[in-house]
């Protein structure tokens, strides 16, 4: 007889085995199936210790088969051995029970091999090279290299345990949502860089120096209902109010938008004009500069008294000296003499609220 094979086959030289040819032929046959798709359950029970599998010639053995399912209740770390000289894949299932590893190695393996951790029960395909076990890098449930797949999918949560999501080079991680979805954390929408709005209402501006709007005033409603504090505009002479913001570090320096929350005087359904410019200062900057290019938005009244409007949005306005951080000073005016504005009562401002975006996940 002779053995020559991995899985310890009976390789039959010419004019031997007489008589028996048929059998030993029907058994190499099955241990081939063994090698290929058997199935055991090895039970490896007890403390710490080591489980030896073995590999007998010509015959049915446990270190023959492809998948081999680890059962029992272990008490402590457990090490499963496969015999030298093994060149062969395996798909090992970590079915027992306990909070302990389970390495699998070669029997003279001088490395590590691949260990089942505490909390690892899942299934892990290796293969022997003939003296060490060398993880595939697949398993039941994760695919630890995707990179040459474009498009992997999950059929189930990510459990990342103690581990973190990293990028290895300096890049960003970009999660993109399907369709209208959101990104979350802990089943609430995360705050991300993209369009922000700020309210900035009419007691925070003040009349220009020159061509000033009317002081702030407040105008009552009814006994118990919500008052209105504005500032009013003409609707002969074109007039102004200015407010202050500092922007935040995470703004992208760029345009922005605009729209005025507003009331008319009376009961007027005519068009007035707003207008808004603003212009940026940093440290040590003199203020003698002129505001950046204004844009317009045009809005009809309500036609009803004590009703709000809010006008459309202006087009996008660029910002004099626009810089991050930095004291922006903003002009808001009603422009009574274009040929738009034809509402013949003073326009009360309630505020305005300015849209801008940001390139950056927070102001550090």
């Amino acid at each position: 007889m002779a053995y020559s094979t991995d899985i310890k086959l009976d390789l039959m030289t010419t004019g031997s085995n007489s008589g028996t040819w048929g059998d030993k032929t029907n058994t190499n046959l099955q241990l081939i199936e063994e090698a290929v798709c058997g199935y055991i359950s090895k039970d490896i029970a007890g403390g710490a210790g080591t489980t030896a599998l073995t590999m007998t010639d010509g015959a049915s053995s446990d270190a023959r088969n492809m998948v081999i399912s680890f059962t029992g209740t272990i008490s402590g770390n457990r090490i499963v051995t496969i015999p030298n000289g093994i060149e062969k894949v395996y798909i090992f299932k970590n079915g027992t029970s306990g909070t302990y590893t389970v390495q699998v190695k070669g029997a003279s393996d001088s490395g590590s091999g691949y260990t089942f951790s505490t909390t690892n029960k899942g299934t892990r395909i290796l293969y022997m090279t003939g003296s060490d076990i060398v993880d595939t890098g697949f398993s039941s449930t994760a695919i630890d290299n995707v990179e040459e797949d474009t498009s992997p999918t999950l059929g189930g949560n990510l459990d990342v345990s103690t581990h973190t999501l990293i990028s290895s080079s300096n890049r960003a991680i970009n999660f993109v949502p399907n369709g209208t979805g959101v990104v979350q954390a802990a089943g609430s929408a995360i705050r991300v860089a993209g369009v922000q709005d700020m309210w900035v209402p009419a007691q925070a501006m003040k009349e220009t120096n020159t061509s000033g709007c009317g002081a702030i005033e407040t105008v009552g409603t009814a006994a118990g209902k919500p008052d209105m504090n504005v500032l009013p505009f003409d609707p002969t002479a074109v007039e102004f109010a200015q407010f202050n913001v500092a922007f935040p570090k995470s703004w992208n320096e760029g345009t922005v938008t605009w729209q005025p929350y507003w009331s008319m005087s009376g009961t007027s359904a005519s068009n007035v004009v707003w207008s808004l410019q603003g212009v940026c200062f940093g440290d040590s900057d003199n203020l003698s500069v002129a505001f950046g290019t204004s844009t317009s938005s045009t809005d009809a009244g309500a036609g009803t008294a004590e009703d709000i409007s809010i006008g459309p949005a202006g087009a996008a306005m660029t910002i004099a000296s626009a810089g991050e951080g930095e004291w922006t000073v903003f002009r808001l005016g009603r422009v009574a003499t274009a040929t738009a504005d034809t509402a013949t009562e003073d326009a009360r401002l309630l505020g305005v609220k300015i849209s801008f975006s940001t390139n950056a996940k927070n102001d550090a």
